[in-house]
């Protein structure tokens, strides 16, 4: 993904910074926010407001194509994360904030074709790593959303 480009990829760094509302909110070791767990749309807004810095426009739109490529998903924070799901199907995916990117998490990962390049402890589970500079292929990205939501997801 990374140096990748395409005439639908999008540049994480040098454009304006989203306009935030100002919330007194704790920041975990590497800059992770700490939200408290929950469901729905309303905690997923607040940790995206909270991620620091370039996180957030990548937090924003990860968060924006997945809702436009698996319509009625389902949201949640949980361990101080962005949960994702399908409804009676379990959650396909996360992602968290570390000290220099953004670790994308398909928990039926190995699935995916072409599967993603990040391995995991866990054989099913593959990570995609978003550093600041990196060129994201949201082709690609909306591809692997839409392959791993028609999967059986991770029920926690």
């Amino acid at each position: 993904m990374a140096g990748k480009t395409s005439t639908k990829s999008a540049k994480i760094a040098k454009k304006a910074p989203a306009k935030r509302v100002a919330t007194k909110m704790t920041l975990l070791a590497g800059g992770n926010p700490q939200i408290a767990k929950a469901e729905g749309d309303a905690p997923v807004q607040a940790y995206l407001a909270a991620m620091p810095g370039w996180k957030s426009d990548v937090g924003r739109l990860l968060d924006a194509l997945i809702v436009r490529t698996v319509p009625g998903v389902r949201k949640a924070v949980k361990w101080n994360s962005p949960f994702y799901g399908v409804e009676g199907q379990g959650r396909f995916l996360s992602f968290h904030c570390f000290r220099n990117y953004v670790k994308l998490a398909f928990f039926r990962g190995a699935s995916l074709r072409p599967v993603p390049p990040g391995e995991s402890k866990h054989k099913e589970v593959r990570y995609l790593d978003i550093h600041r500079d990196d060129q994201l292929d949201e082709a690609q990205l909306a591809t692997w959303i839409r392959q791993a939501a028609a999967l059986p997801g991770w029920v926690p």
